[in-house]
């Protein structure tokens, strides 16, 4: 089978079939072979009553001994409950709202339950089991995938199934590195984490591919790193304009930020590019160390770029930078999603020429008719929203351009150190003087309308407030709130008569702009939104961030989120509203309450993640990866940037071979996958 094949060859794949496939990433065999489970349903079939554990879910053959006359529950629904008996203990099956089950058992009669059942004292309870189930095998593991409309599980897992059949998977690994760290065979890691036999086989099968992506990174970076010292770069001359610019500042820069200015312009003074994180807390004062690099290099004749995630960021940075630097004479540009024709083609037509200009800009930068003449500079902003090889598009543009990549999400040095290996490192470690600390707060889910309470006192000031949910809509499964639930209670009730709008990234460019610009011009006294107003928002009047269901956050993406508020000279404050039902998360609610130091909660949120949880949903560290967090997996990237560098180091020739095949391509770790 040629993996490279369209799926739409396949067996069983029609014209509406495809279309579904296609709505999911999945176009070749390959896709659908990396289209891997985003959880498992671990089911157990007739074990021992005192083996039942309500976690997983079991199937039981049950006795019917009895049909209960139903019953309406304080919340409207009817309740229908059906006696069984398993190994002589009571069973209670449990239907809401499905009155005509009741015809579909006879007492006396044995049927296959499934679910997770309850132990409740000596009986067990199971609500909405599914009935006539084909027992599991023991310890059978069921795939469950990311679905989008009506594509099912069932659907997947026979496509999957037929292709790896005729398929043996090839290793591409060289042998040493699996006898050392006695890993799996890349056949058997592809085939167990769609069908894993056991749990040891799937954890063996995830390790092994999580190795392979966080090898693969680890060997790009650090190639990235030699190929970039080996090439002449531009060597800028540091223009006397430098200190006219430092003193239009309105305001003394931190000794941080004058540390860092003095490494970026060490940098362009030399002949070899500039590769340089530059990463702060919070408000620490970054974009005006990228302002003053590009300042320099555009006072060279150069030409420089600034990429951002969203649009918002864009405009922000935009307005900023003309404020900043038109006085002194500076050509500045936006390029988004959202730029009219015209004005795209008159910037695109524009960078062809030598002409010294500042373009800040999205994604739109690195498409291929974007073509600089003269690029000097590249600066992305929140690298962890681009991958290795946006940001290489980004530098291609160029002959041997600086780089220079900014986050304002705080990184524990020695994780750093691995994941960012082809960077020279800057940290900006100190905030302006003058800037309030947030003060905050956790409350448990029972005291939520507290937090509400203190949000209205603060829009009576005239003051505005954030309100943040992991969730566009409702979903019963999980019981969080979500935008659209709490906009609806809120406008209703405790908020009713206040100007209120909703926020997320479901939404068209314009359209959050809009709501971003009325919110900014205190127009709406509160935004309820997804974590899209994590980057790219500054509003000085907003003093209180509300984040629902925070125990769903990281530690990095609360501090964040926090960072929206404290911007202007009011006290601010960040309350968090989550379930507090383990000593995790209650640590973690301690650790954001008792601390506005980002780079002491980056630290303190790598110690408590530990490994992770392998069977839980996965959380992705970096939109690379597929498997990888970085992380819950530092070991396994301690040991692959490790086993990289010494492969990139050697001279024999298996080793050679291995680091030209990664070196021909940038593409996503899978592609190096061989198949027979």
């Amino acid at each position: 089978m040629d993996i490279s094949q369209d799926v739409k060859y396949l067996k069983g794949v029609g014209p509406k079939l495809l279309e579904k496939l296609n709505r999911c990433g999945i176009f070749t065999v390959l896709d659908l072979l990396l289209y891997f489970p985003r959880d498992y349903e671990f089911l157990r079939s007739n074990i021992p009553f005192n083996e039942i554990d309500e976690e997983d879910k079991q199937v039981l053959t049950c006795v019917c001994v009895g049909i209960d006359r139903d019953v309406r529950t304080k919340t409207g629904k009817t309740l229908t409950t059906i006696r069984f008996n398993y190994l002589g203990n009571l069973v209670l099956g449990k239907w809401f709202n499905q009155g005509f089950i009741k015809n579909t058992f006879k007492v006396g009669q044995s049927y296959d339950l499934m679910g997770k059942f309850k132990r409740v004292t000596n009986r067990l309870e199971v609500i909405n089991p599914i009935i006539g189930v084909k027992l599991a095998k023991e310890n059978e593991i069921v795939p469950k995938y990311s679905l989008k409309g009506d594509l099912t599980d069932k659907i997947l897992i026979k496509l999957i199934g037929n292709c790896l059949e005729q398929i043996t998977i090839k290793d591409n690994l060289p042998k040493y590195l699996l006898e050392k760290y006695k890993m799996t065979n890349l056949d058997f890691a592809i085939k167990n984490i769609h069908f894993p036999t056991g749990r040891r086989e799937l954890e063996l099968a995830i390790n092994r591919l999580k190795f392979q992506e966080l090898f693969t990174y680890s060997m790009k970076l650090l190639m990235l790193k030699k190929n970039l010292r080996t090439k002449n770069g531009i060597e800028f001359r540091l223009v006397e304009e430098l200190k006219d610019l430092k003193a239009a500042l309105p305001y003394s820069l931190t000794d941080a930020q004058t540390r860092v200015v003095r490494e970026i312009l060490r940098d362009q003074k030399s002949p070899w590019p500039m590769n340089r994180l530059v990463q702060g807390d919070v408000g620490s004062g970054k974009t005006v160390v990228a302002l003053i690099a590009m300042f320099n290099v555009i006072k060279n004749g150069y030409q420089a770029t600034l990429m951002v995630p969203t649009e918002i960021l864009a405009n922000q940075h935009y307005l900023e930078a003309k404020k900043l630097l038109e006085p002194f004479n500076i050509h500045i540009e936006l390029l988004t999603g959202s730029t009219s024709l015209k004005e795209k083609r008159r910037i695109k037509e524009l960078i062809t020429t030598e002409e010294p200009v500042i373009v800040i800009g999205t994604h739109a930068l690195i498409q291929e008719d974007v073509d600089f003449k003269n690029l000097g500079l590249v600066i992305t902003d929140e690298q962890h929203r681009f991958g290795v090889e946006q940001r290489s598009r980004l530098i291609n543009k160029g002959r041997r351009p600086d780089v220079m990549v900014m986050t304002a999400t705080p990184i524990p040095r020695t994780l750093a150190l691995y994941v960012y290996s082809d960077l020279d490192i800057s940290a900006i470690d100190q905030l302006p003087p003058g800037r309030k600390p947030v003060d905050t707060r956790f409350f448990n889910e029972s005291e939520r309308f507290s937090a509400y309470d203190l949000a209205l006192e603060e829009i009576d000031k005239g003051r505005q407030v954030y309100i943040v949910c992991p969730l566009i809509e409702e979903d019963e499964d999980m019981k969080l709130n979500s935008v659209e639930k709490l906009y609806n209670e809120l406008s209703d009730g405790v908020f009713r008569g206040i100007p209120i709008e909703i926020l997320h990234g479901k939404m068209k460019p314009k359209e959050k702009d809009e709501i971003i610009n009325r919110f900014k011009n205190n127009e709406t006294k509160a935004i309820i939104s997804t974590t899209v107003i994590e980057v790219g928002v500054n509003v000085p009047n907003a003093s209180v961030m509300i984040i629902e269901n925070a125990e769903r956050f990281g530690l990095a993406q609360l501090h964040q989120l926090r960072g929206r508020v404290g911007r202007g000279s009011y006290e601010s404050y960040c309350i968090l509203i989550a379930k507090a039902k383990t000593e995790n998360t209650k640590k973690r609610m301690e650790i954001m309450t008792s601390s506005t130091d980002g780079f002491y909660i980056s630290e303190e949120d790598l110690k408590l993640r530990g490994s992770g949880e392998m069977f839980g949903r996965r959380q992705s560290g970096d939109e690379e990866f597929i498997l990888a967090n970085i992380y819950d997996d530092m070991n396994i990237l301690r040991c692959a940037k490790s086993e990289a560098k010494i492969l990139l180091d050697s001279d024999e020739e298996e080793k050679v071979k291995f680091c030209n095949e990664v070196k021909n391509s940038l593409e996503r770790w899978s592609k190096y996958i061989c198949f027979n």
